[in-house]
């Protein structure tokens, strides 16, 4: 009996380990955050904000001189005229068609430098993500986006924005 034990304990041992060892090694990577999180990345974002900082200043200065209006029409409505009134109305609603115009303007530029810069690190992406795949031995690498849950074990965007960076230099 007690090699009976013995064997069927040696057989759970050794089909435990057989499901360990053949176990996939999986990770999950954040595509979007693993390019946005890379010194190149970071680069455009400066020099965007620098080339634009004139339109950044002037929709700061045409939002201030809003909420002047604002304030100026709350506070002294009473003792205006209509007259008085629709012109700061008027210039009100001037102010905030500029700060819509430079938004729409800065938002436009962002949006086409972000997608230009998608479009020229993809290959390098996917070098980098080659890379950390040979590197770890992943057997599957899964984008986070089509994961409902993950435990952040597997997660492996930081070691594809590290080899990005490196690709770079």
């Amino acid at each position: 009996m007690k090699k009976l034990m013995i064997l069927v304990a040696g057989l759970f041992l050794t089909a435990n380990m057989a499901v360990a060892q053949t176990a996939p090694v999986i990770g999950i990577i954040n595509l979007e955050q693993a390019l946005f999180n890379t010194d190149a990345a970071r680069a455009l974002e400066t020099g965007t904000r620098t080339e634009f900082a004139a339109d950044e200043g002037r929709l700061e200065q045409l939002n201030t001189e809003l909420r002047a209006i604002i304030e100026r029409a709350q506070r002294d409505e009473s003792i205006m005229s209509e007259s008085e009134l629709r012109a700061l109305n008027s210039e009100a609603q001037e102010k905030q068609v500029q700060m819509q115009l430079i938004s729409e303007r800065l938002q436009g530029a962002w949006q086409q430098r972000q997608q230009q810069f998608v479009e020229t690190m993809r290959e390098r992406l996917g070098q980098a993500i080659e890379a950390v795949v040979q590197e770890g031995s992943y057997d599957l690498v899964l984008n986070a986006e089509a994961v409902a849950f993950f435990n952040n074990s597997y997660n492996i965007t930081a070691l594809v924005t590290a080899k990005l960076n490196e690709l770079s230099r």
